[in-house]
């Protein structure tokens, strides 16, 4: 199956979506088991600080998060966050006070105005274009209220953009009164992000079953054993509690290059399997040994790989012992079954 397909379905009691490319799974986006989504606005009251950490736990009904950016805060005061990530088990789950109201074409930015186009849009004249669909669909919005013109927008209708910034205006100025600590509006779900961020042009398939049909069932339990096969090289994706750890072995090639092929062909794979099993925090790899020339080649082919997913990801370096350290952010829910 050559081409990008987006299948909408369910695993394991749970909506889920897939993107596949050349009928191989490149993504996955699964509905939280016990966190709330990302991008659920909340009013939350401010409970304690923990100045170890330069942050606060803020709370709600059912539920409490951590809001890393504190200053001025004061226990009992009431704030509007919105989830930005998945908890580690045992801990808080993460909030941000900067609110983003996201569209497929656009991002309502309250509480930091300013209009900003994507700088992915070369073309000036569209810049152009789009600066003045942007400045009519905000007209009349609160002044400390901006928006974010995504790369999306480059080839879309002036009609569907304005809808969109319509629409995310309205999110927002529509959510919930109150003194008391709420849920205001929940997050986006799998398929709806699906078709908010994978926007290049796939076939969608949405009937229950086409994760059956598709091979996509197959995909997901593979990505529950560590042993990745990469021809005849592997590596082994271990999470512990700590960090997740990557272990990188050349197999049954011999060959002079082994080590420098199997590290490369790791690196390539290193992304889209992360994204599949939701792995996130501190990531250590074991890279099969590695002379200081080709160290370089292999670092630069890594950071590559992950500038191109959509994950963020920081790249920390070698470590003394010459592994190399990352840090990615818990965009995605961890891959489990239910229990």
């Amino acid at each position: 199956m050559k081409g990008r397909l987006i299948a909408l379905d369910h695993w394991d009691g749970r909506e889920a979506a897939a993107l596949l490319v050349d009928g191989r799974l490149e993504d996955l986006l699964l509905e939280p088991r016990e966190s709330l989504r990302l991008g659920t606005i909340i009013r939350a009251r401010v409970e304690r600080p923990l100045k170890g950490q330069g942050g606060v736990i803020v709370s709600w009904p059912g539920g409490e998060g951590f809001l890393r950016r504190a200053k001025g805060l004061t226990p009992g005061a009431l704030i509007l966050v919105q989830v930005s990530g998945y908890a580690e088990p045992g801990k808080a789950q993460p909030v941000t006070d900067r609110l983003l109201l996201k569209s497929r074409y656009v991002i309502v930015t309250p509480g930091s105005p300013g209009l900003n186009i994507s700088r992915a849009i070369k073309d000036d004249d569209r810049r152009d274009a789009l600066k003045g669909v942007a400045l009519e669909g905000m007209d009349g919005s609160a002044p400390d209220v901006g928006l974010i013109v995504r790369s999306a927008a480059a080839q879309a209708d002036d009609a569907d953009i304005l809808d969109d910034i319509s629409a995310m205006r309205a999110a927002f100025e529509e959510l919930p009164q109150g003194d008391a600590p709420s849920i205001l509006a929940e997050g986006d779900g799998p398929h709806l992000i699906a078709w908010r961020e994978w926007t290049e042009p796939a076939q969608v398939e949405t009937q229950n079953g086409s994760f059956t049909d598709l091979d996509v069932i197959d995909s997901i339990e593979a990505a529950f054993s560590p042993e990745v096969s990469l021809g005849p090289h592997s590596m082994a994706i271990e999470p512990t509690r700590a960090l997740v750890a990557v272990d990188v072995n050349t197999g049954s090639d011999l060959s002079p290059a082994a080590a420098l092929k199997a590290n490369l062909a790791a690196v390539k794979d290193l992304p889209r399997q992360l994204r599949i099993r939701g792995l996130a925090g501190q990531i250590t790899i074991d890279f099969a040994p590695l002379s200081k020339r080709d160290r370089r080649q292999v670092e630069t082919a890594l950071r590559a790989a992950f500038r191109a997913c959509p994950v963020e990801t920081e790249v920390i370096g070698w470590t003394p012992l010459g592994h190399m350290e990352l840090k990615r952010k818990r965009e995605r829910p961890l891959l489990r079954r239910a229990t």
